[in-house]
């Protein structure tokens, strides 16, 4: 019985396509294209603006050289939220539930912070692997943990977007499970237990939601400090 449990975090495939990749493309889909009008519909107008909001508070604390990411970390975010709300719906599959998919996202972007900071700034880069003021004995193990520290941030990332939705998952899919079972014989305590997942549910929606912006705001901030 617990094995199924963790069945939902499985990659499916139909006729030897995996529905990952259906799952990843089918977010771009759902969302309006702007027509080529000068009135939008309200729909646009709530779009464009959600995005300018976001956008100018990501890019708030970065310099000019920091802006240029503003279109790649928006769309990011927008990507996160998207599948991760429809990983909530009946019979969907989670992309962000699979680690290696996170681990492809920061990966890549927290190098590209670390190889701007390198190229634009290398003293400075270099000089946040070893705080003022250091004893001369206490410099190789600072360094050493600075710079561990420095590695395992992509991996923080990552963990931090799967774990915190693969737990919202589980713990639906066992209230759910509970509902069904105290259903027959506690009819009282099942529709307690309902509210219970009824609530859970909401909850799970803004962790989606959240997890989304905390992947990009990390991001920015360790962009932040290489610009």
């Amino acid at each position: 019985m617990m094995v199924s449990f963790f069945d939902q975090f499985a990659s499916p495939s139909y006729l030897g396509i995996p529905l990952i990749a259906v799952a990843i493309a089918l977010p771009w889909v759902l969302y309006p294209t702007p027509p080529a009008r000068w009135i939008n519909n309200r729909l646009i107008t709530i779009q464009g603006w959600f995005i300018n909001r976001f956008t100018n508070q990501l890019m708030l604390p970065l310099n000019v050289g920091g802006h240029k990411w503003a279109l790649l970390l928006a769309s990011l975010m927008i990507f996160l939220i998207t599948i991760n709300m429809l990983g909530l719906l009946p019979y969907t599959f989670t992309p962000t539930t699979q680690l290696s998919l996170n681990m492809g996202f920061a990966v890549p972007l927290w190098l590209a912070t670390v190889i701007i900071g390198m190229r634009n700034q290398p003293t400075i880069a270099l000089g946040h692997l070893l705080p003022e003021g250091t004893p001369i004995p206490l410099i190789p193990v600072l360094i050493i943990i600075e710079t561990i520290s420095l590695l395992i941030r992509p991996l923080a990332l990552g963990v931090r977007l799967t774990a915190n939705l693969t737990a919202g998952h589980l713990l639906i899919q066992l209230i759910a499970t509970a509902v069904f079972v105290l259903l027959p014989m506690m009819p009282t305590v099942a529709i307690l237990t309902a509210a219970v997942l009824f609530l859970l549910t909401l909850l799970e929606v803004a962790v989606a939601m959240i997890q989304a912006y905390v992947f990009v705001l990390l991001l920015s901030l360790y962009l932040q400090e290489n610009v």
